[in-house]
């Protein structure tokens, strides 16, 4: 794993996003003065790959990550390793109870093509392919590094306080790192697989056997036999072929006989079928009695049709009816009209003689109210005057002549004022009522007057429309005498007259007969009317009677035409079924055309079917007759053919050849020919089961060797042995190399070697080279022998390794180099310059010592304000 871009933003000490560049960069320190956020670069690296820093304790604390006063924080790391580039973004959140926790994890493979000095935008969004999100991203990161986190934080990233956990650690958890650094599972991995392999072959071996063990007939023997069998069958073959044409030949002849049998048999049915149809004998009669009927319905419909033609010329004499309607309507019209005239007439001469009576009563109510009027108003100045003389004094002055009074008048008593008053109230009355009366009389008189007048008008104009149709039957006109331009309406007197003036009259005439007519014109009399409409409803009743009688005669014509097509429909019938009796006397004929029936007498259809029913007879006794000679010759067929297959079948069973009885020869044949083939196939089989068996048998012997060179290699590869003595001498290499960095370091005081238990131990040169346990060293002396490690580890781990994959690409080292002295801070620096100059891995040293800081190439100065941490990018 190398770092190429860091992204820091609400991360620890650093606030604001600050992105620090680490491309073509081999070896850097990471300087500033205590507290500024410089071990905070290395836990961002830490926490972007595993979640988590050593610094905090446990592996799952988040907490420290986010600055104290950030709701979010995100850190983002670009490195590259195994030949790829890979993306890593881990977004922190603050929630409402104040827990921090990791909001997204993402992991990418990014595009190696961008430039690696690009900004942290850029080269996020080169996304080849998501490789892992949320909790697999570490998972995804530990495949990738080749490391768990526990042993990325002891060989690459070497923590404050957990510098020297390698040279510390126990026997058994150097181990586990080693397997992990030297990709030594890959071992544990070839020996499941040779487990596997020793399964696969043994499984294999064993499946050979059985398979061996069902072919343990297959041998020298089994073939000979095989041989025997399949020849003679071949040569009996040859031998019964034939047999088996003779055979089938009697077969043939036995089929045909049968054959011949069965046709015989079914003839001899067909001709026991033939009988004649039940209704034949009396089917002539019937339609004979079929045609008389039709010939007799025909008949009556003539008289019929000849009937309702005569009905047809009778109405048609009559005329048109519509005419005598339209006629009869204007009579009664005009009768109506007069006869109405007539009684407005007589009504109007009523009321105007009763108007002299009424006038004359109205007339006298008028008088006595006058009367009354007077005698009341000469009644009030009586009273008057009686009421002003008892007012007069006599000498004073009259109110009414305004003379001095010289005597008192005397007044009689007086009628009383109430009663006048009353009886002029009752005049009134009785005068309203005359008036009323008299008016309502002359009204009336006036309205019948003018009834009677527009009357005579509709008569003279239904008179009118009389004249203008042609009168029909017996009608009488009269003339109508005349008076000047006018007609008389009414008696001689002629109380009404009508003018003439475009308005007619109607009234009697001069003979005292009813008459309406038209100036200038002849008269239609009542009386004529009223024949012509008596003549006219004789006439449209003679005309109901002659529609009824063609009605009748119409009806009577449909229902004998019905008749006739009733009696054709059974005729036709009964002629259909006479022709089907003669298709079905063919039919009979032509079922037992074989047998050669006589001719057909067409004459009659039933003494056709007695003569065909009569040679019937006749045929089936002669085909009873030939029948049984053909059940002997059959008979004598069969037992031919049973005593020849019985002996071929005989013969065959000497064979083991076993055939039913009744197979025919050529499935005897195909039989035979199968039982060749089957020992033929056996033959083969068995010389095929033989060469198999060898196979099987070097099969057997191989899969048993395959699975014994498996079993041992599995022996030698198992974890308690081999992997044991793997770790052991790649511990020995690394405490060799690590001893040679730390005589340079100690100026050759101290040597690592292992102990017998596989401890580290020191050797001290300058106590006459006694050996020690590594943990009596002092601070400085522990940070050496630490160094030496962790050198030797990021230096001979490639070397070690089955594998180029657990190369180890960086290491940063965050320890205390300020407790070296000058030598050995020198011996330090130079150590790492001579790492760092192959640009095989990179090398990052966070320190305070000016002296180790001015002697590496690029520096990241850190510096911390009340916004927060700051880094800077300077060479040397």
């Amino acid at each position: 794993m190398r770092p190429i871009r860091l992204y820091l933003e609400n991360f620890g000490s650093f606030r604001a996003p600050v992105e620090v560049d680490f491309a073509e960069v081999d070896y850097f320190a990471l300087v500033g003065a205590t507290g500024s956020g410089k071990s905070t670069v290395i836990d961002a690296i830490c926490f972007a790959l595993y979640g988590t820093v050593p610094r905090w304790g446990k592996e799952n604390v988040v907490a420290y990550a986010l600055a104290p006063s950030a709701t979010s924080g995100r850190v983002a790391l670009v490195f590259e390793g195994a030949g790829r580039r890979h993306g890593i973004v881990r977004t922190l959140l603050r929630d409402a109870k104040n827990s921090v926790r990791t909001k997204e994890a993402r992991l990418d493979e990014l595009d190696p093509a961008i430039p690696p000095g690009s900004p942290m935008t850029e080269l996020l969004a080169g996304v080849r392919s998501a490789v892992a999100e949320g909790e697999n991203v570490t998972t995804e990161v530990q495949r990738i590094t080749g490391l768990e986190y526990k042993f990325f934080t002891q060989c690459v990233v070497l923590p404050q306080g957990r510098f020297a956990e390698f040279l510390h650690a126990q026997p058994r958890e150097r181990q586990d790192l080693l397997v992990q650094l030297l990709d030594a599972d890959v071992y544990e991995r070839i020996r499941q697989r040779a487990v596997q392999e020793e399964a696969a072959a043994k499984q294999h071996a064993e499946f050979a056997r059985n398979e061996l063990a069902r072919l343990a007939g297959a041998d020298e023997r089994a073939e000979q036999a095989a041989t025997q069998r399949f020849e003679a069958l071949t040569e009996l073959a040859a031998r019964l072929g034939d047999e088996l044409t003779t055979l089938t030949t009697h077969d043939d002849t036995v089929r045909r006989l049968h054959e011949e049998q069965r046709t015989a048999a079914g003839g001899l049915a067909t001709l026991t079928r033939l009988i004649i149809p039940s209704d034949v004998p009396g089917l002539a009669d019937g339609l004979r009695a079929a045609e008389e009927s039709v010939r007799a319905a025909s008949a009556t419909v003539t008289t019929l049709e000849q009937a309702e033609q005569h009905a047809e010329n009778a109405l048609s004499t009559l005329g048109d009816r519509s005419a005598l309607v339209d006629r009869a309507a204007l009579l009664e019209e005009y009768l109506r009209l007069t006869a109405e005239a007539t009684q407005a007439r007589t009504q109007a001469d009523t009321a105007t003689a009763a108007l002299p009576e009424i006038t004359d009563r109205a007339a006298s109510a008028e008088a006595a109210l006058t009367q009354a009027e007077k005698q009341r108003d000469r009644l009030r100045v009586a009273h008057a005057g009686a009421e002003v003389a008892h007012a007069i004094t006599i000498g004073e002055p009259c109110p009414a002549c305004l003379r001095p009074v010289t005597d008192l008048p005397h007044h009689p008593a007086l009628a009383a004022l109430t009663t006048a008053e009353t009886a002029v109230k009752t005049a009134r009355r009785h005068a309203d009522d005359a008036r009323s009366q008299h008016t309502r009389a002359t009204t009336r008189a006036d309205l019948l007057i003018a009834q009677a007048s527009n009357l005579c008008t509709d008569a003279t104009r239904a008179a009118a429309a009389l004249r203008t149709t042609a009168p029909v039957g017996p009608m009488r006109t009269a003339d109508a005498a005349r008076t000047g331009d006018a007609l008389k309406v009414g008696d001689a007197a002629g109380a009404l007259r009508v003018d003439d003036a475009g308005r007619g009259a109607g009234g009697l005439g001069a003979d005292g007969e009813r008459v309406v007519g038209h100036a200038g014109k002849g008269l239609v009399t009542e009386e004529a009317a009223r024949g012509e409409l008596a003549w006219i409803v004789g006439a449209l009743r003679a005309f109901d009677d002659a529609v009824g009688a063609l009605t009748v005669a119409r009806q009577r014509s449909r229902q004998g035409r019905e008749a006739v097509g009733k009696a054709e429909r059974v005729f036709g019938g009964m002629r259909g079924r006479a022709e089907q009796a003669w298709r079905e006397l063919d039919g009979a004929r032509d079922t037992v055309a074989g047998f050669r029936p006589p001719p057909v007498d067409r004459g009659d259809i039933h003494r056709a079917w007695v003569a065909l029913l009569g040679w019937r007879d006749q045929a089936a006794e002669a085909e009873r007759v030939a029948g049984r000679e053909r059940a002997e010759r059959l008979a004598m067929a069969v037992r031919v053919r049973d005593e020849q297959r019985a002996g071929l079948v005989g013969r065959l069973a000497e064979y083991e050849l076993v055939v039913p009885p009744d197979f025919t020869p050529l499935r005897i044949g195909q039989a035979l020919a199968t039982t060749v083939a089957q020992a033929e196939n056996r033959l083969e089989r068995v010389r095929e089961a033989r060469e198999r068996a060898e196979q099987l048998a070097k099969e057997v012997s191989r899969w048993d060797e395959e699975a014994r060179v498996a079993h041992e290699l599995g022996l030698l590869l198992r974890a308690n042995q081999f992997e044991r003595w793997l770790c052991a001498e790649a511990l020995e290499l690394l405490v060799a190399a690590a001893s040679e960095t730390l005589r340079d370091l100690s100026d050759g005081q101290y040597e690592l070697v292992l102990g017998g238990k596989g401890e580290i131990e020191v050797v001290d040169y300058a106590e006459a080279g006694m050996r020690r346990n590594a943990r009596t060293l002092s601070g400085g002396e522990t940070f050496q022998a630490a160094l030496a490690l962790a050198l030797a580890l990021s230096d001979q781990v490639a070397g070690l390794a089955a594998s180029a994959a657990r190369s180890l690409d960086s290491i940063f080292l965050d320890e205390g180099f300020g407790t070296l002295d000058p030598a050995t801070l020198d011996t330090v620096a130079t150590t790492l310059e001579r790492l760092a100059s192959g640009h095989e891995r990179m090398i990052g040293v966070v320190t305070h010592v000016p002296a180790l800081a001015d002697r590496v190439p690029i520096r990241y100065e850190i510096t911390r304000d009340q916004t927060g941490s700051h880094v800077q990018r300077t060479t040397r």
